[in-house]
């Protein structure tokens, strides 16, 4: 319902209506979870997105003041997107409104924007409207804040863990700011912990935590940057400790790692982070980088990527990015593609492991890449022209008569193998798309063309074969 909105805990918090927002504190969240009841309360209490919130910088002057411009928060899950709409709602003196794109729809956002207009016309007060997964919006939602957003009648604060230029849109963005939120780093994180380890109000300190460093840590390290995921964590391996005769919960690292269960990998087979590490795996191949490519590649299978799209980017790249310079790395790409298809996971994750060291270690050349772009390019955008007589083929006696195949020169009873003919039309005559490097097998490719080429030079000219 309008004035209400799922955070990223699964909680709701109220709206904050009335003259002034409503303050809600973790002392009347006793029964939510830790990162909830830990979650910054202001400014100074936020940890990192010191680019875009630390002393001096624009957006935090802008909030301080309260006055600030429409924004879209673009960062991964628990990099502090709604925690930094909860701190706006704490101090803004206007109306504040919170929707999830998941639970809402245009009929519960066009009621929130009609009474933020009549709230404006009426008393003069905006209304700070906060959608948490604005990315879910269609296109006939995100329509509808357009003319709000623009006139003032709303200052929209949105959040996404999705790229704004794919999945908001363009008119919208373009009245928005677009602010980056980075994932903690493991020092931040464990700053965040530690607080919620001795806070003994809103965090875990009445239960006299002992947690060992190692496992603070190891806690920091695996969550990815991922603040909400390290308290849910920190506070299960807390809770289910047994205590001590002191009364202390004591948490080892075996204990944490144990709480911390299997790592989930922050990763979408549908968004951009998918495009991302596929990109990571290709450039990190094409860069040579075995130890790279492999990390990259476990990312995605670890995560749950189909292992049969893998190897198609893989065979893919056997031929865009090694091609002729090593042609036995397509027959492996492809072996590897079948191993996958015929063994399944776990096992076929070798297979591909294999690939992408072979891939890694193999000379490098894009001229079949580059070749084929061009002889596409010049099929599309010129004259159709049409094939030479001479290497028509004539199955009917009219096509002879009409001179198909005359002047054909079967190259096996030629001297040299070679004969002295053109195969491209006369007005591309002289072309060259392909243009081997010196690199790999592409080396001898590229001297065998040669010779070949200048046999048919030769023989245009009626020179002799050269004597051995």
């Amino acid at each position: 319902m309008p004035g209400r909105s799922e955070d990223g805990s699964g909680l709701l918090f109220p709206a904050a209506g009335g003259a002034a927002p409503e303050r809600t504190t973790g002392r009347s969240r006793k029964n939510a979870p830790l990162a909830e009841r830990i979650r910054p309360q202001s400014l100074d209490e936020l940890v990192g997105q010191e680019e875009v919130l630390g002393e001096g910088r624009p957006l935090r002057r802008a909030i301080e003041a309260d006055r600030f411009p429409s924004i879209i928060l673009w960062g991964p899950p628990g990099s502090g997107k709604t925690t930094l709409a909860h701190v706006v709602r704490q101090r803004t003196t206007s109306h504040f409104e919170a929707l999830s794109a998941v639970l809402s729809g245009v009929k519960e956002l066009r009621e929130v924007l009609r009474q933020a207009e009549e709230r404006l016309a009426r008393e003069g007060r905006r209304t700070v409207l906060f959608i948490d997964e604005i990315h879910r919006y269609n296109k006939a939602q995100q329509d509808a804040l357009l003319s709000h957003v623009e006139s003032g009648d709303v200052t929209l604060i949105g959040a996404t863990t999705e790229n704004p230029s794919f999945e908001v849109n363009a008119a919208l963005l373009s009245r928005c700011r677009v602010v980056v939120l980075k994932p903690l780093d493991a020092g931040q994180l464990e700053s965040v912990l530690r607080r919620a380890l001795a806070d003994r109000e809103r965090g875990l300190g009445s239960l006299q935590p002992r947690v060992d460093d190692d496992a603070l840590a190891f806690l920091a390290a695996a969550s990815d940057g991922d603040a909400r995921t390290a308290l849910n964590v920190l506070e299960m391996a807390v809770i289910n400790a047994p205590p001590d005769a002191d009364g202390a919960h004591p948490v080892s690292l075996t204990a944490m790692q144990d709480a911390f269960a299997r790592k989930a990998l922050l990763y979408d087979k549908a968004g951009e982070e998918h495009y991302n590490i596929i990109s990571a795996l290709h450039k990190s191949i094409r860069n040579s980088d075995a130890d790279a490519g492999l990390y990259w590649l476990a990312r995605m299978l670890e995560a749950g990527e189909d292992p049969l799209y893998v190897a198609r980017r893989l065979v893919r790249f056997a031929s865009e990015d090694v091609g002729m310079a090593d042609p036995q790395a397509l027959v492996v790409a492809m072996a590897a593609q079948q191993a996958v298809h015929f063994i399944g996971m776990p096992e076929g994750a070798l297979a591909l492991a294999e690939i992408v060291v072979y891939l890694a270690a193999a000379p490098k050349s894009n001229a079949l890449y580059v070749a084929y772009g061009e002889a596409a390019a010049e099929a599309l955008t010129t004259r159709a022209e049409p094939v030479p007589l001479w290497i028509r083929n004539a199955p009917t006696p009219l096509m002879k008569q009409l001179g198909y195949g005359r002047g054909y020169r079967y190259a096996h009873d030629e001297a040299e193998g070679v004969a002295e003919m053109d195969s491209l039309p006369d007005a591309l005559r002289g072309r060259h798309y392909y243009r081997p490097s010196e690199r790999g097998a592409e080396a001898e490719t590229a001297a065998r063309l040669e010779a070949a080429r200048r046999i048919r030079e030769r023989a245009r000219k009626g020179e002799p074969p050269p004597k051995d």
